[in-house]
């Protein structure tokens, strides 16, 4: 059986999307597929991990535009001062993308099963111009909508294109129930809730023991009004007892107004190869979670929350009155209030590769 994934980035690229391509290529292998994983590979050296995981990883070509590569962050200075004149309108740069995938797929030929993994959702759209008469299974993933996306809203002609990719795939893959309401009704029976995969096995904790003052941590993106931390770090500010919150976060703009009130109470970092940030995690008293305010997107780090088996604290970016009480009772231990993640095993790798490989089987069986 053969498996070809195409994303923007994979390992060792830090992000969902890129965590979603490996970790779905190295389970395939596991159970038997032949696997090539499509990206932007930059200058690593695939050499070892080829060997270690049986993957083929092949390169896309360029990144145009300040795109990112897998050894490479995006250019911001370079993509915004473009966008400013011609990104928004046209998808630039993601749109240099399309020759690139189709080229990719009739490379392949014959495939068992094609997973194409936005953002960014031109991949979508650049498969389903492609050739496909050799692909058994196609399946769009997508970690967040496209239209219908709180965060980023396309010009409203983007519309036609989506629709177009939602026609031509077998299968659109989500990872929350929540999110089929971002989604055009009549391909809604396409859409299969498959939610972040991970390596259970892989996961190392540090042996915890209770830190000298409240210690407690956040990783991932904040957005402004969206997913944001204001109303609580007002209100950290307020605090004179001792604590220590650590964000691992890339939206470092949203804490600096409050970090000199803070001092060493907040420490700001950078993002870290995931094995090392869950034994990290794992060391503190408990996590912060600050949910969308939209439904149709959840935080992948809340299964990565969950394998730290530290306690979770739940707080909206409105920051409520029972929420800041709920902190209180954090900060001596109580922790009766935290958030519980139901039914971690679903988002075993294994498990959630299995039903990929289920749908790959039933659209073989339907052609």
């Amino acid at each position: 059986m053969k498996a070809v994934i195409i994303s923007r980035t994979c390992f060792p690229a830090k992000a969902p999307r890129s965590h979603r391509a490996t970790e779905l290529a190295k389970e395939l292998v596991k159970q038997g597929y032949k696997v090539s994983l499509y990206a932007y590979l930059g200058d690593y050296d695939y050499k070892t991990i080829e060997a270690q995981t049986g993957i083929n990883f092949k390169d896309l070509g360029k990144a145009h535009g300040g795109m990112p590569t897998n050894t490479k962050g995006t250019s911001h200075r370079r993509k915004d001062s473009l966008m400013r004149f011609i990104g928004t309108p046209i998808q630039y740069p993601e749109c240099t993308m399309i020759p690139q995938v189709k080229r990719a797929i009739a490379t392949e030929g014959d495939t068992d099963l094609l997973v194409t993994i936005a953002v960014p959702h031109v991949i979508h759209y650049a498969a389903a111009l492609a050739n496909r008469g050799k692909v058994k299974c196609w399946v769009a993933d997508c970690g967040d909508p496209f239209m219908g996306n709180p965060f980023h809203k396309p010009p409203f002609y983007f519309e036609w294109f989506e629709r177009y990719w939602c026609k031509r795939c077998d299968y659109i893959t989500i990872p929350v129930e929540e999110a089929k309401a971002a989604y055009y009704k009549e391909y809604q029976d396409k859409i299969r809730v498959i939610p972040q995969g991970f390596d259970f096995e892989s996961t190392q904790l540090a042996k915890y023991a209770p830190n000298s003052i409240p210690t407690f941590a956040y990783s991932g993106v904040f957005y402004k009004e969206l997913r944001d931390p204001s109303k609580l770090l007002q209100y950290l500010c307020g605090l004179q007892q001792p604590f220590k919150f650590i964000c691992y976060t890339k939206s470092a703009s949203l804490l600096q107004p409050f970090a000199d009130q803070l001092g060493d109470k907040l420490e700001i970092r950078g993002y870290i190869p995931r094995e090392q940030l869950l034994f990290e995690l794992s060391k503190m008293d408990f996590l912060l979670n600050v949910p969308n305010k939209s439904g149709v997107q959840q935080p992948s780090k809340l299964i990565d929350y969950a394998l730290t088996k530290r306690p979770i604290l739940n707080v909206s970016s409105d920051f409520t009155e029972m929420e800041k009480s709920c902190l209180r009772k954090f900060f001596k231990g109580d922790y009766s209030s935290q958030m519980v993640i139901e039914d971690v095993d679903r988002y075993n790798i294994a498990n959630v590769v299995n039903q990929f490989i289920e749908l790959s089987q039933k659209n073989g069986i339907n052609k």
